[in-house]
């Protein structure tokens, strides 16, 4: 295992235990200020979109050598999108589509290989039992302490088939996917709110991220404050932008720079491969966040990524995806149940970030053994975890990566 890796300060362990992001990551992508998501009327170049997402494809196959391709194939809107251009420009490279099947979750593989089928793909559907059981593995890779790492899976798999990756990445932050956020934001906020009240609204609509005892899962040493979390996520609502381009300003900054993309990156990296997102192209980094609100959402049937959708329809296939946002989703509360409960136990028992002053044993004691734990708590001690694993992975270094957790 490659040790090299960025110590993790008390203000990162807060954000990713909190937010499920890191801002002192330095990322692949370029920061957006309030300025750059200011929208401009006229109506978005359906045309130009796609062709935008074609010359990405086309320039990187250019330098590609390889037979065949794989995409990440959820069935929403973002990689059916990327999958049917990739056909439209290749209809003679041999794609291999890959979805993930987790155990005790929604089945969405059906969806996805009606789509696959369509497009004349090899579907392969990756089965798994124990979402948590190579996390070692994947850590040691990303060298961060998160946990849902799905891609982790996908990645492994590709690279037995090809070189090239392909993802829909991006198509929620550029275009307003996260419309289950939306409406909830609308019915907290007015025109009159403070950027300090938008702000908590904000946070409120990330509901599988926030515990009411948020304060108490940390330490002394990991030097929790409201505030500071408040101060990071405040400019981004103190600007003259409207409430809901707020919101998209602070989407894109956030887990998309932070999270999503490097993390991704790296785990594609570590299996000596390339990831094209063709949506995240500079094209369209700088010109979709001035599309106004009105060509991205509709409140009246709560739809986004219009434009997208738009392409889709242009070329036929809008049918074959729904107006619900689809993607890789783990049902938290069936693996809780089935396996993170006790590798919970197993790991926090005796937990070094306890012993060492990071987390409050009192409040891992006080939840691990309800009866009926909330998701909001299951996605905390599955943080929790994670960083429990990195900490013997770098820090105690008593762990190896390949140990499995059953």
């Amino acid at each position: 295992m490659d040790n090299n890796y960025q110590p993790i300060s008390p203000s990162s362990l807060v954000n990713i235990l909190t937010l499920r992001y890191d801002p002192s990551i330095i990322p692949n992508l370029p920061i957006k200020n309030f300025k750059d998501f200011e929208s401009r009327s006229q109506a978005p170049n359906i045309d130009l979109i796609e062709k935008s997402i074609c010359n990405n494809i086309e320039q990187k196959l250019k330098s590609f050598d390889g037979k065949k391709v794989c995409i990440a194939l959820s069935g929403g809107v973002d990689s059916t999108l990327v999958l049917s251009l990739l056909r439209k420009i290749r209809p003679d490279i041999e794609i291999d589509a890959l979805s993930i099947k987790f155990a005790n979750s929604v089945d969405e593989t059906q969806a996805a290989s009606k789509i696959s089928d369509t497009f004349n793909t090899n579907h392969t559907i990756i089965e798994l039992e124990n979402y948590l059981s190579e996390l070692p593995k994947a850590i040691s890779m990303i060298k961060l302490p998160f946990w849902d790492l799905h891609w982790y899976y996908v990645a492994k798999k590709a690279q037995t088939i090809s070189k090239l990756l392909l993802s829909g990445d991006g198509g929620d932050e550029l275009f307003g996917g996260y419309t289950f956020r939306y409406k909830k934001f609308f019915s907290l906020t007015t025109s009159n709110s403070s950027p300090l009240e938008k702000t908590k609204a904000y946070l409120e609509c990330h509901e599988r991220d926030r515990v009411l005892d948020q304060q108490d899962i940390f330490s002394k040493k990991s030097n929790f404050s409201w505030n500071l979390i408040y101060e990071q996520l405040i400019p981004f609502f103190d600007n003259n932008l409207s409430n809901l381009e707020q919101v998209f300003l602070a989407d894109y900054n956030g887990k998309l720079l932070y999270n999503f993309n490097p993390v991704n990156s790296r785990i594609i990296d570590s299996f000596n491969m390339t990831l094209l997102t063709p949506i995240l192209n500079n094209e369209l980094i700088s010109s979709a966040p001035h599309i106004s609100i009105e060509h991205k959402y509709s409140s009246e049937t709560n739809v986004g990524k219009l434009p997208l959708r738009s392409v889709l329809k242009k070329n036929g296939h809008d049918h074959l995806v729904s107006s619900e946002k689809l993607g890789f989703n783990v049902n938290t509360i069936n693996l809780w149940k089935s396996h993170g409960h006790s590798i919970c136990k197993d790991f926090l028992t005796d937990s070094r970030v306890v012993k060492d002053g990071w987390i409050n044993n009192n409040w891992i004691q006080k939840h691990i053994d309800s009866p009926e734990l909330d998701v909001k708590y299951v996605n905390k001690f599955l943080g929790i975890l994670a960083f429990e694993i990195w900490y013997r992975l770098f820090i105690t270094k008593e762990m190896s990566s390949n140990s499995t957790l059953d």
